[in-house]
């Protein structure tokens, strides 16, 4: 296939080439301390402000762990919403961001349950869908407030881009542009494509074991040992070397599938046509844990007042296997293309 970019409906070659439920598992082990400290470093001689905060902050009634980053006080913010749910990815951070902080103020969020905010504090309401896009809406009022701005960049990854989209039906006059990287789109219609394709492969490859395993998954998913199958099988069919346990995967169900299931049942096909502010779409060719194949469906539909699609040559993980260029697109086409513009 070719690697081209399509941008507000054209194809263009492109400059250079290259969990919904990213899996926690992959991540180094939580440290068993927390070190609070802000600071600010004065660059007197550029007239400008480094920014290197290490915060809690209360959102939704519960302390939230975050972290800003940055070269200067006056550039556009820019909020990452991480994978998961319970995802953290403020330990590999650095890869994806070390060009964005010459450019933006670079905001990493541990959500509720998740990473440094669930070492500060349990969530003392159950969790849903709809309690993550509250926090995600509080966490941007705070920012915008702090540094004295009207609006941020918003940029979902997985699990991330569900509350995300909710911003930019909810709130897109706070959005400078919104970015989906690896998005949930139809998530139900994704995981059927996913098993449809895994078992045709188990029975063209005779693989006895896939074909029963995969025979027990429905979608939704029931439970976590439903999850473990899929998320093994399809790992395989992306040709990821990603190995996580039945055990974990289990563990993980029971914080997190309900909310995961009620995330998925939102189809922006038939709910989000139409967009106020821009969207861009980045998407791996191989990615079939959030179908590419839809979000490029979606984009192809979608109204809205400046948007892009962006294909990488990965799978669903594109921050860290693409970073370089991930954060090229970024800064030097979505940015020029959106920061104090009217639409």
């Amino acid at each position: 296939m070719q690697n081209t970019e399509v941008e507000r409906g054209r194809s263009v070659e492109p400059t250079s080439l290259f969990p919904i439920f990213t899996l926690v598992a992959l991540m180094p082990p939580m440290k068993h301390f927390l070190l609070l400290f802000a600071f600010v470093i004065a660059t007197p001689s550029f007239g400008q402000s480094r920014i290197n905060i290490d915060e809690e902050i209360e959102i939704g009634g519960v302390k939230q762990f975050i972290t800003i980053r940055g070269t200067n006080s006056s550039h556009p913010i820019l909020l990452f919403l991480h994978g998961g749910p319970g995802g953290s990815m403020m330990s590999y951070a650095d890869k994806f961001t070390n060009k964005l902080r010459n450019h933006f103020i670079v905001v990493q969020w541990d959500q509720r349950e998740t990473g440094r905010t669930k070492e500060l504090n349990s969530s003392p309401i159950p969790l849903s869908f709809e309690v993550f896009v509250n926090d995600t809406h509080e966490l941007i009022r705070n920012l915008l407030d702090r540094f004295n701005q009207k609006k941020l960049y918003l940029v979902g990854y997985s699990w991330g881009t569900a509350p995300g989209f909710m911003m930019v039906r909810q709130h897109p006059e706070l959005l400078h542009a919104y970015i989906a990287i690896s998005p949930m789109i139809n998530q139900l219609e994704s995981e059927r494509m996913a098993l449809e394709l895994m078992k045709e492969k188990a029975v063209r490859n005779k693989n006895e074991n896939a074909q029963s395993e995969l025979a027990e998954v429905r979608v939704p998913f029931e439970n976590g040992g439903q999850l473990y199958f899929h998320r093994k099988w399809v790992f395989d069919l992306m040709g990821s070397r990603t190995n996580v346990s039945r055990e974990y995967v289990e563990q993980w169900a029971g914080t997190w599938l309900h909310v995961f299931n009620e995330a998925s049942e939102v189809d922006l096909t038939q709910t989000l046509a139409s967009v106020k502010c821009p969207v861009y779409i980045f998407a791996g060719k191989k990615d079939h844990q959030t179908s590419s194949a839809i979000a490029e469906k979606y984009y192809n539909m979608l109204n809205a007042p400046r948007k892009g699609f962006y294909w990488f040559d990965t799978g669903h993980t594109i921050p860290s296997a693409a970073p370089s260029r991930m954060q090229d697109l970024i800064v030097g086409t979505i940015l020029p293309d959106t920061f104090n513009k009217s639409f």
